[in-house]
């Protein structure tokens, strides 16, 4: 039987850490990431999501301690201010909160609740999402839809992309301008979009892959061309704005890219960098990159705030129900098991009487009944007190009763069975062939 464990999670995220911070967190791919967790001692299920403004890790033991040990691998190198570690009731709120955009730069964005979809998918993939953690993203994307469909926390400004066009919008004139966007993606996309919204007349995308490139430009209004990566540099000169969001691991536009541009508006809202930040000295060149879109997010999220504790409500009710569902079933993991192991002791204590029974003269079907029957009596009436102990201590967190009910009661504990020549006779009252008195004289009547 699988049993019931803790969650413990680790966040480098954009309210502690640095566009750096966040990019030295984690690994190569989520599914590397829920891979390399997966094969630390004592983790059973693991789940991690990366985006431009977060790296986080959430993995599933027995014991917090050994989450907490398996996740040191994750954020090694970050500075320990610009990491938050959760315990298993902070990790299920903040998943919630996540995936309702409460968590995000813009706050109540709506692309994050694609890329949790995204990562638990992954993480599915690489065999990271058990019973645990099925519970805890699927519950939290239940909240994301929610939180859109219910209030109006998404309305405005709902993305990097389109803050970016916004911060373009307070920094530089945009009527008549022509806007570069670098990357096809969902950030260039929804910048691409966004643009449709100012006075740009013209909207170049540039692309590694050309079709995906021709997409984006197709969905906007203005006049568009695609172009590929390799025609970046002259396309440069003729950008007022250029906004750059690739998935590239490598800066695309080094500052001799921009040296000879002229006077541009460049915003990165790529995580890793798109943009050498050295370009940011050039006389003609004004460089923003995420942490520069906190001015044009605070207006956001102040339009925000009462659809935002419209959303805290939810989550908490939220909480409240996965709670229990997560107590409940910690409660009858170790009930589960302890039956289980009471079972196969009784089945095969039975057994060993019926057997001398019949050697002694034979048994009749009713008190071949009535040893089953004392027998499962006697199991329901010694497990009855602690059944009801730990649906209690699951009802009062206390999973440290729980989880000793399930070491004392783990499905190996009892051993083989003894020989018959051993314990004929003990100190439990037992009689012949160490069969209960009880069951005896219940025979005899």
């Amino acid at each position: 039987m699988k049993r019931t464990g803790v969650i413990t999670g680790m966040s480098v995220a954009h309210a502690r850490a640095s566009v750096d911070e966040i990019d030295a967190a984690g690994g190569d791919s989520v599914r590397a990431t829920v891979s390399d967790l997966l094969a630390r001692d004592s983790v059973e299920e693991a789940f991690a999501i990366t985006t431009c403004n977060r790296a986080e890790a959430f993995v599933v033991a027995d014991r917090a301690v050994d989450g907490a040990a398996a996740l040191e691998s994750f954020a090694p190198d970050v500075r320990g201010g610009a990491v938050r570690r959760l315990d298993h009731e902070e990790s299920l709120e903040h998943l919630m909160r996540v995936a309702a955009g409460m968590e995000s730069l813009v706050l109540g964005e709506d692309q994050i609740i694609g890329q949790v979809r995204d990562a638990y998918e992954e993480a599915r993939a690489a065999g990271g999402i058990g019973p645990v953690l099925e519970d805890a993203v699927t519950k939290a994307l239940h909240v994301g839809e929610r939180a859109r469909t219910e209030t109006a926390i998404n309305e405005g400004v709902v993305s990097l992309g389109s803050a970016a066009v916004e911060l373009a919008s307070d920094e530089t004139d945009l009527d008549d301008a022509s806007a570069l966007i670098v990357g096809a993606g969902e950030m260039g996309t929804l910048a691409a979009r966004a643009l449709d919204d100012t006075g740009v007349t013209e909207v170049v995308v540039a692309n590694r892959t050309v079709p995906n490139a021709e997409f984006v430009a197709s969905e906007v209004d203005a006049d568009s061309r695609a172009l590929p990566l390799a025609a970046l540099a002259g396309a440069l000169p003729d950008a007022d704005l250029v906004i750059t969001a690739t998935g590239s691991p490598e800066p695309v536009l080094g500052r001799g890219d921009l040296a000879d541009a002229g006077e541009t508006v460049c915003i990165d809202i790529a995580q890793p960098r798109d943009v050498d930040p050295t370009a940011g000295e050039l006389d003609d060149v004004t460089l923003y990159d995420i942490d520069a879109l906190e001015s044009v997010t605070r207006r956001t999220r102040e339009r925000r705030e009462a659809e935002a504790h419209e959303v805290e409500a939810m989550i908490d009710e939220e909480l409240d129900r996965l709670l229990e569902s997560y107590k409940r079933k910690r409660a009858d993991d170790a009930i589960s098991t302890m039956y289980a192991a009471a079972d196969r002791v009784k089945a095969r204590e039975v057994e060993k009487a019926v057997t001398k029974l019949e050697a002694q003269g034979g048994l009749t079907d009713d008190q071949r009944e009535s040893v089953q029957a004392m027998a499962d009596a006697l199991v329901g009436q010694l497990l009855a007190a602690p059944t009801k102990s730990l649906r209690d201590a699951a009802a009062e967190d206390d999973w440290e009763t729980i989880q000793t009910a399930l070491t004392l009661f783990d499905p190996e504990f009892d051993a083989p069975p003894q020989s018959p020549d051993e314990g004929e006779t003990g100190a439990g009252g037992t009689g012949t062939g160490g069969m209960p008195d009880a069951i005896a004289d219940e025979l005899d009547d």
